[in-house]
């Protein structure tokens, strides 16, 4: 039987009717969250699945904004869900865990399961630079909140919240300043002739838009109902379990709303694309960090939990390293499963910190 992450994914349809049974028998909440995370992995995926098959048949504009819009729906959906519930710790580390995830635990995997296949793999340098360059300004503008926090006199909390709205408002901008490079511009960096082997591997090869479109609806409903039954359930899973809202939040939330683009990304590389591997991690990572982020930045304030983007020193500590070891991997074009090895080591440090903390 061929292994694709198709069928990886499929695996965990079996848990999700476990959360909703869960929930309304009032069993334990850490079933109901265990259950939540481990049903939203596949909801995920079809997410996924159904934006990359709508993307590719409106043409590279729409495309793009498409997979601005719903490419990180998942993880949007529950950043908003814990926002609402006033977790707002939990949502900014979800931020962080996504950033450092997609830097070291997607491409670490990647460039395993690629170097493992291929000696020696090769992509285009100029487009992981300037990914590299998008997340490097991630790193800066999650560091002057905190510099201006420290620095600034007592009873800046408004001021904090301005600056919050300032700088997410740039990362907007530069964010579709990207899109513009990538999509216009400089489209011949980012072209890639793999679309059918890209279609096979992800799993949507025979859908047609209509099913696309039902299946985003109706996965986006269910994500959201299962990440109300997450949050309702995690403050009292998280004491049971040992763990932290950190914990949760850099970790866990992180790897359960990037689970698809996980698979796919390491499937590429053992396919020997490892072009189209680094786009998935570093783009993903950069639509986080300056889509993602600044769109929860502005929603928090009409859910009622204004959020400053005032990062914890380990956290920021967290994404800085991610991004200083990226740029050593990024800017020579060729990679092996070594270099693979070192990245995940560097996120399996950060992650033992962050469960001890």
């Amino acid at each position: 039987m061929k292994i694709t992450a198709n069928s990886i994914l499929n695996l965990f349809f079996i848990f999700l009717p476990i959360p909703f049974i869960a929930h309304f028998m009032n069993w334990s909440p850490v079933v109901v969250f265990i259950s939540s995370c481990l049903a939203i992995i596949p909801l995920a995926g079809l997410m996924g699945k159904a934006t990359e098959y709508l993307a590719d048949r409106v043409g590279s504009g729409w495309g793009g904004l498409l997979n601005a819009t719903f490419g990180n729906a998942c993880e949007l959906i529950i950043a908003l869900s814990a926002l609402r519930a006033g977790y707002v710790d939990m949502v900014r580390a979800s931020i962080t865990g996504s950033i450092i995830g997609n830097i070291l635990l997607v491409l670490g995997l990647s460039m395993i399961a690629g170097g493992l296949k291929h000696q020696t793999q090769t992509f285009n340098r100029t487009a992981a630079t300037t990914s590299a360059t998008l997340l490097a300004l991630a790193a800066i503008s999650l560091c002057v909140p905190a510099v201006f926090h420290h620095a600034a006199h007592r009873g800046a909390h408004v001021n904090e919240l301005r600056l919050a709205i300032v700088i997410s408002s740039i990362q907007f901008i530069v964010y579709i300043l990207s899109l513009v490079f990538s999509l216009k511009t400089h489209k011949q960096l980012y072209v890639c002739a793999v679309d059918n082997e890209k279609d096979d591997a992800i799993g949507v090869s025979g859908w047609g838009v209509k099913k696309s479109i039902i299946v985003l609806a109706v996965c986006t409903i269910i994500v959201a109902i299962l990440s109300e039954f997450l949050t309702h359930a995690v403050e009292e899973a998280a004491h049971t379990l040992g763990m932290t809202q950190l914990f949760i939040g850099t970790v866990l939330v992180a790897i359960v709303g990037n689970a698809a683009e996980h698979s796919t990304a390491v499937m590429m590389a053992m396919k020997n694309k490892m072009d189209l591997a680094m786009n998935i991690a570093l783009g993903s990572g950069a639509q986080i960090a300056l889509f993602v982020a600044p769109v929860i930045v502005f929603a928090s304030f009409f859910l009622g939990h204004p959020m400053r983007l005032l990062f914890s020193e380990f956290e920021l500590l967290s994404v800085v390293v991610s991004v200083i070891i990226l740029g050593y991997v990024a800017t020579d074009g060729e990679c092996n499963w070594l270099e693979g090895v070192q990245l995940l080591a560097v996120y399996m440090i950060l992650c033992s910190a962050f469960y001890f903390a």
